[in-house]
């Protein structure tokens, strides 16, 4: 069973997110593997704002009583989300129907509604879950910039520079944007500013249809990175064989790209079969296709009484 007790120095660790290469049965092109900002931007923001990292111990207490005592949500929590495009070029400027379409994908991907829930292997279909939470398209606010390609350090969620977020203690805010340095997007983790709070995509991995290009092209990319706006962790916890603070998750010993044949083996104690296809690995996104209970268990805890994203709740 993996740790699940969230150290203060764990905390303060950087972590970046490397474009290692393993094996794969399609793509070999170094250029095509995900990079996902998260831990650099809240390694950033602690760097910034030294109490963060005792709100966020304060959110993990919370969450790993929360599961013990069995303290989750019943029924679905409905997320409002606004959708921020911010755009130079015309490709950019992200139509409605590609930005339904990546809400569309976060419903299915979090009901266990995507067609390729069923190649859950069985040696991990005791532990796949529906995790029960919906998406609903609230609005959509366009901005048009002089500003070519982004970076990780917020300015598109400021009113100077980009769009600023709209209600973001009960709305989840989306920025789609030209992001530069192979990131294909970043969350905010739990406990962070509300000025900085929600996700953001790359155009060109944002939903399935319009500029979206392979191997990131089903929307996969925000199911990644709501996943760690949820409180989840990379499932290699950012280090060799590091923890994500979920029991139900093989320990990886690094992050996997591409395709993996199944079964793909950990090189750390036990030498695990790795669920390369957890949402929350690097794999390509038609490699990744479920949660865990464990999971669900996580993100639940955010949304009860007391929990940090409590406001969602109706």
């Amino acid at each position: 069973m993996k740790k699940i007790f969230l150290p203060a120095a764990a905390l303060l660790m950087l972590f970046s997110c490397q474009n290692d290469t393993t094996e794969t049965d399609v793509q070999t092109n170094a250029v095509l593997q995900r990079g996902c900002a998260s831990q650099e931007v809240l390694a950033a923001q602690m760097k910034a704002d030294p109490t963060l990292a005792l709100r966020m111990n304060k959110i993990e207490d919370f969450t790993q009583k929360s599961m013990l005592n069995g303290r989750i949500v019943n029924g679905k929590v409905e997320i409002p989300v606004v959708v921020n495009v911010l755009y130079k070029t015309a490709s950019e400027n992200i139509s409605t129907a590609q930005i339904q379409s990546q809400i569309d994908v976060l419903n299915r991907d979090f009901n266990a509604a995507n067609s390729d829930f069923t190649k859950v292997p069985s040696l991990f279909s005791g532990v796949k879950a529906n995790v029960g939470i919906k998406f609903v398209l609230q609005n959509i606010v366009r901005r048009s910039t002089t500003i070519a390609s982004w970076s990780t350090n917020d300015a598109m969620k400021k009113s100077a520079t980009g769009i600023a977020p709209t209600s973001p203690a009960t709305v989840l805010n989306m920025w789609a944007c030209n992001l530069g340095g192979g990131i294909l997007g970043y969350a905010q983790f739990p406990g962070g500013s509300l000025s900085t709070d929600g996700v953001v995509i790359d155009n060109n991995a944002f939903g399935t249809t319009g500029s979206v290009s392979a191997p990131f092209n089903l929307g996969r990319t925000a199911t990644h990175e709501v996943g760690h706006w949820m409180n989840l962790r990379h499932i290699w916890g950012d280090a060799n064989c590091g923890s994500d603070y979920v029991s139900d998750t093989p320990t990886h010993n690094e992050p996997n790209y591409g395709v993996l044949n199944y079964p793909h083996y950990s090189t750390c104690s036990g030498t695990p079969v790795e669920m390369t296809m957890n949402y929350m690995d690097y794999s390509d996104d038609r490699g990744m296709y479920m949660f865990t209970n464990g999971q669900k268990s996580r993100m639940a805890a955010l949304f009860v009484s007391g929990g940090s994203r409590s406001s969602f709740r109706n």
